[in-house]
């Protein structure tokens, strides 16, 4: 018994060790900073990073905002999303752990007048894997890995969901106003019609006048129709994203009533702070993910070896089952390894590179994709104020 304690805490000793590639977080593929000059505002010192409630300022906006944070579909579904994927983690790393099964039992028999009874109870270690090579610590890893992208998911989510909520209340109140236009233009129009027609009847105005002043009058009127819908859509994209109708004291009912709702946010120049961004840190924990994989892969190539343990009490009468006879143990440890495969073992590692490959392509990628977006962002809020003064004028 001694000697095989011995065996099993040197065995454990060893037990742990990973053989996946160290981790290092890859370069960012962008420029060091955004770009300047031209199209794009002058340097701030400040950095992007400020609470929603900062940036839309309007009460009215913050309530519809926290209505769908509380009630949102797609809020749920992340938040669900990350549970599960915490519960595959808890799966996943009770595997280190050695499980113990307990059971219990009697038994009848009997035949030519006689009648036994045994009685039993047992403790079983079921085949507990030691972890020489961290194949279980390395898939373990990865499940937390997910888990923590998970969690970057629902953080997109959710500003996602404060985006488009402020998107479709500003688009109400610029339709409203639009609308609004429309409706003094169709007047117009009809006021302008109704003229022509006195002049052409008086005989001091053609006819292609009254003809050119009807074209101004149903465009006008097809502008308030398309209009009114754009309105009517508006209201159904809030619905759909708080998951109730909007307060009307809540809406905008013009671009004026919504001047101020947005406060500006600073334009930072260092591009390192994309890293923050939930979608690229998402990406770099599924990077990792796949990197533990890796070793996962690489020690399914070595042999597994498994503890196995039996202990318990076992008597013809209850009354002297835990009675010094009764007692009885068994334990061992095996050691599989597949001779041949056909390759499946080193497939599997060159599997999991390319999928860390993949992984990393995507990760970059994203990187990309976030300094595009931010750059957009830029150029325009560095045109907007001149577009919009050339309009005014």
């Amino acid at each position: 018994m001694r000697r095989a304690l011995s065996c099993l805490i040197a065995v454990s000793a060893l037990a742990g060790c990973s053989l996946a590639p160290k981790y290092v977080q890859p370069a960012a593929p962008v420029p060091a900073q955004f770009p300047q000059g031209g199209a794009y505002p002058a340097p701030d010192a400040g950095v992007p990073g400020k609470p929603w409630r900062e940036t839309f300022t309007d009460p009215r906006l913050q309530s519809l905002v926290e209505q769908a944070l509380a009630s949102n579909q797609d809020v749920a579904l992340a938040l669900a999303n990350v549970a599960a994927a915490r519960a595959r983690h808890g799966q996943q790393r009770a595997q280190l752990f050695p499980g113990l099964d307990v059971a219990a039992g009697y038994d009848r028999s009997g035949g030519s007048g006689a009648d036994s009874d045994r009685f039993s109870v047992q403790a079983q270690v079921p085949g507990y894997e030691i972890d020489l090579f961290g194949r279980l610590s390395s898939l373990s890893g990865a499940a937390r890995e997910r888990w923590l992208a998970s969690e970057e998911a629902r953080r997109g989510v959710r500003l996602a969901v404060v985006s488009e909520v402020a998107q479709a209340w500003l688009a109400h109140a610029a339709d409203a106003s639009l609308l609004a236009v429309a409706k003094d233009t169709a007047a117009s129009a009809s006021e302008s019609l109704r003229l022509n027609r006195l002049r052409l009847a008086g005989g001091v105005a053609p006819r292609t006048d009254v003809r050119q002043a009807e074209i101004v009058l149903r465009t006008a009127e097809a502008d308030v129709a398309d209009l009114t819908t754009a309105l009517a859509q508006d209201r159904n994209a809030l619905r759909l994203l708080l998951g109730a109708e909007p307060a009307e004291a809540d809406l905008p009912q013009s671009i004026a009533d919504a001047d101020r709702a947005i406060g500006m946010v600073p334009a930072g120049l260092d591009s390192t702070v994309l890293l923050r961004r939930p979608d690229v840190m998402e990406a770099e924990r599924e990077l990792r993910a796949a990197n533990a994989e890796i070793g996962a892969a690489r020690a399914a190539l070595f042999p597994k070896i498994t503890l196995t343990g039996l202990l318990g009490f076992a008597s013809d009468a209850l009354g002297g089952l835990f009675s010094g006879g009764a007692f009885a143990w068994s334990g061992g440890i095996d050691a599989g390894y597949s001779i041949f495969s056909g390759g499946a073992g080193r497939a599997g590692v060159r599997l999991s590179e390319a999928q860390r490959d993949a992984a990393l392509a995507s990760y970059r990628k994203v990187i990309q994709t976030a300094f595009r977006d931010v750059a957009d962002a830029l150029a325009r809020a560095g045109t907007i104020d001149a577009q919009l003064r050339a309009v005014e004028a």
